[in-house]
């Protein structure tokens, strides 16, 4: 069930007629932004390996999305738990749904655009993750936004998130030092797949899920009857093509393009989208900086030692994460919405401990809500499915905890990340 949203014209109560009004395009932010991507674009062209460029356009295109759908994980799991409102949450389910019926035949028979080796993310189940993922529920309703949230935010000039950013890499660098503690010193199974772990293979592991997607949306419709939650309000939006550019695009359209975009990713770079092992990166970088030794953490042994070597340029997750910055901020001004927002003292400690639980918890549950959620779902892991109620659990939780903080808890729906 969706929402429609009226053309201004439409409306008649002219407050909400005043919400609904397009602003202006802020034509040198727009242009900044072209610029300064193509500037990149050329950067990673002339420098790196082929991948890279196509990422960064990508990125560009997952931000540009995110941005015009306000699509959200964190908001999606408060309007859940908070009015039960599961509108998002179906929308969620249409994303898994076409991202498990592209990586399908992706992830059986090994396409790829360049030759790579193609795998899903798939991790273990233990308590690491039950812990991490439980953190990480706390922290993106605490920080203001999920891992993917937190990076259109600042594309969008959201000042605080910049806050969450800080301390979410902080989070992911402790939470790296940290995790072979968690891994190899704390109980945890084998990597559980529904395709290759079963023996139902990839045709039936497709028929689960979607029969899954399908139970948890009609369990939303159930929830929101009973609880005679209110609807999403509408955003600004423009009419007919126009649209694409300026305003509030449905959220089953972005989740179709967000599914679509994560396959293509996969087929790119051989992994599905990710965007929390390049916060473990930078901060390890930084650390390395001050002296501190973090190429003997186990975390940075193996295949993983060449990245604190390299450019973070030569990182694809990297490259993925400026993307999406850059494509949040190119839809925000374009739909003359960018403007730097006011930092108060309680946004500003609940950013700085939810960027902390996030970071730290990230790694610990072996990614976000993007590589651990929508990518370990799409890839047909059981560690998916348990991040998602973990982080469920840690939001119900918050909920409790962002009064003490200044922080709404609101009866209506709101709509960002």
């Amino acid at each position: 069930m969706t929402t429609r949203v009226q053309p201004v014209n439409e409306v008649r109560d002219p407050v909400v007629r005043s919400s609904l009004a397009l602003n202006s395009p802020q034509k040198m932010l727009i242009g900044g932004g072209v610029a300064v991507s193509f500037i990149l674009f050329l950067y990673l062209a002339a420098t790196q390996s082929v991948t890279q460029p196509i990422l960064m356009i990508l990125g560009l295109l997952l931000g540009f999305t995110l941005f015009h759908a306000r699509f959200g994980f964190t908001s999606a799991f408060r309007r859940m738990m908070s009015v039960g409102n599961g509108q998002a949450m179906r929308a969620h389910m249409l994303m898994l749904a076409v991202a498990v019926t592209l990586f399908a035949p992706i992830l059986a028979f090994g396409i790829s655009f360049f030759g790579q080796e193609v795998a899903g993310y798939v991790s273990p189940v233990g308590i690491s993750l039950i812990v991490g993922s439980f953190m990480f529920g706390i922290g993106m309703q605490l920080g203001g936004g999920c891992a993917s949230g937190t990076l259109y935010a600042i594309g969008g000039g959201r000042t605080v998130m910049f806050i969450t950013l800080i301390f979410f890499i902080i989070g992911a660098t402790v939470g790296a030092y940290h995790l072979p503690f968690w891994t190899e010193e704390l109980p945890s199974f084998e990597p559980i797949s529904l395709a290759t772990s079963t023996g139902l293979g990839y045709g039936g592991a497709w028929i689960v899920s979607i029969v899954l997607f399908g139970l948890i949306a009609w369990i939303t419709v159930i929830i929101e009857k009973k609880r005679k939650s209110p609807k999403m309000a509408p955003l600004p939006t423009a009419q007919g093509w126009k649209r694409i550019f300026r305003g509030f695009w449905p959220l089953f359209a972005a989740a179709i393009v967000l599914a679509v975009l994560n396959a293509l990713t996969l087929m790119t770079r051989g992994t599905p989208w990710g965007i929390t092992s390049a916060f473990a990166l930078w901060g390890s970088k930084a650390a390395g900086m001050f002296g501190v030794d973090v190429a003997s953490w186990g975390y940075w042994q193996g295949t993983s030692a060449a990245a604190l070597q390299s450019s973070i340029f030569a990182d694809s997750t990297t490259v993925l994460n400026f993307g999406v910055i850059l494509g949040a901020f190119i839809a925000s001004a374009a739909g003359g919405l960018f403007k730097f927002s006011r930092i108060t003292p309680g946004n500003f400690s609940a950013s700085v401990i939810g960027g902390l639980l996030m970071g730290y918890g990230a790694r610990l549950a072996f990614g976000c809500n993007i590589g651990a959620y929508f990518g370990g779902i799409a890839s047909f892991s059981l560690h998916g499915y348990i991040w998602g109620i973990l982080a469920l659990a840690g939001t119900f939780l918050a909920l409790y905890l962002r009064p003490l903080f200044g922080l709404s808890v609101p009866k209506s729906n709101d709509s960002v990340c």
